[in-house]
């Protein structure tokens, strides 16, 4: 059964058409509609949700642009055949690897870069000082031409010095520390959160107001325990699914 009216909250901040939409997307991976399957009508959709016609179809057109449904004139609207990726967080996660066999096409385009102080959370994730230089890595990943993450990694300044020149060549954090000598990393610790997205994740990972994006706040160590990245990364929920291992 799609979601309820009650699962509506107008007073939330959230627009009602926004609501409905993350609604419908939620039943669609929960598999209430299989592939090509179609959604009720639009009068129906009003009633269950209390809410006028115009709004639910502000909803399905946004998952239309989004690539989730298609509408077909004088038929109906139908879910589309696309499934989520899942991306796997354990002990060693890397990019690439972990959307093998789901993508033929994965890389990190490096956005931007900069040296900056450290804030408390990025120096105690990284055993430095707080306001210890730290350079910052923002980048996107991209699978068969489709964003699916974008993510921010802060690195020891005096030890990681030219890292951003190795990310725009290599497009591969795990390439990048290689030229470090550290060939092998891995991840102490993950955050898992979700939100709705900001403006910059709109834009970078080419989504509708109000979506949603899983967050995952990490620490990767070398084998040895040296803390040497902290990270946040954004993943489109619509897109990516997280798969947790044990670290």
């Amino acid at each position: 059964m799609i979601g309820q009216a009650n699962s509506i909250e107008r007073r939330s901040g959230v627009a009602l058409w926004r609501q409905i939409a993350d609604q419908i997307l939620h039943s669609i991976a929960a598999g209430d509609f299989p592939e090509n399957a179609a959604l009720p009508p639009e009068i129906a959709l009003a009633g269950r949700y209390g809410v006028n016609r115009h709004t639910v179809r502000s909803a399905i057109a946004a998952l239309v642009q989004e690539g989730v449904l298609r509408a077909e004139q004088g038929r109906g609207t139908f879910v589309l055949s696309r499934k989520r990726m899942s991306y796997p967080i354990g002990a060693r996660t890397r990019f690439s690897e972990g959307l093998q066999g789901q993508a033929s096409e994965r890389h990190i385009t490096l956005l931007a870069s900069s040296v900056e102080p450290a804030n408390r959370r990025v120096a105690e994730g990284l055993g430095l000082a707080t306001g210890a230089d730290v350079i910052r890595l923002e980048t996107r990943g991209e699978a068969d031409g489709m964003p699916v993450s974008r993510a921010a990694g802060w690195f020891d300044a005096k030890r990681f010095a030219g890292i951003d020149a190795a990310m725009a060549e290599t497009g591969s954090i795990t390439a990048s520390l290689a030229r470090f000598g550290i060939d092998d990393y891995l991840r102490q610790s993950t955050v898992l959160s979700a939100r709705h997205a900001d403006a910059v994740d709109l834009a970078d990972l080419e989504l509708q107001p109000g979506a949603i994006v899983l967050v995952t706040v990490a620490v990767n160590v070398t084998p040895d325990g040296q803390p040497i990245q902290f990270s946040e990364s954004r993943f489109p929920a619509e897109r990516i699914e997280l798969k947790l291992s044990a670290l």
